[in-house]
């Protein structure tokens, strides 16, 4: 199978559709841009591939998937400071430069997917911590990452998504 025919594809209408299925999915409040910065709420247009899965193994079962998948645990975080050397990484909490924390009550991330954004290699204010992550139960925008209902996002990774296309 062709990475091609493993990406999703996200349009503005919040669907995402993968090999013949079509998902409820929110993005980015700022909407989706071509200009993609830290802070500007909005998804970055073009094919982000899923690097990773990192999951809940407290609230969800071992996932499968194309990509590595591993648990995430109470210290893990990424670090969204663009003048921190560790920006757009994984960080161990506590961590003394602005951050974000994986381990979050409200479930959105008991499954996230890490696109390759601004990873390869990362420029600074180019925008970090893009997800492909659960979606809140109303579908609320997300800060830049694409969000679907649990459900949802784990029939996407069973059925082999290596990659989400956003389009303008």
């Amino acid at each position: 199978m062709s990475e091609a025919d493993a990406t999703a594809r996200l349009s503005a209408d919040g669907r995402l559709r993968f090999r013949g299925a079509t998902y409820r999915a929110s993005f980015g409040g700022g909407g989706i841009r071509a200009d993609k910065e830290e802070g500007d709420g909005a998804t970055p247009i073009g094919v982000l591939p899923l690097r990773r899965v990192l999951y809940r193994a407290d609230r969800v079962a071992r996932l499968v998937a194309r990509v590595p998948v591993e648990p995430i645990a109470p210290q893990d975080g990424w670090c969204d400071d663009p003048l921190d050397p560790a920006y757009n990484r994984a960080v161990a909490l506590p961590y003394a430069a602005r951050h974000e924390e994986l381990w979050r009550r409200d479930g959105v991330y008991d499954v996230i997917g890490v696109l390759g954004w601004n990873d390869a290699p990362v420029v600074r204010h180019r925008g970090s911590a893009i997800f492909l992550h659960v979606s809140t139960p109303d579908y609320a925008p997300t800060a830049g990452c694409v969000a679907l209902a649990l459900t949802d996002l784990t029939a996407l990774l069973a059925a082999g998504c290596v990659a989400v296309e956003v389009e303008g």
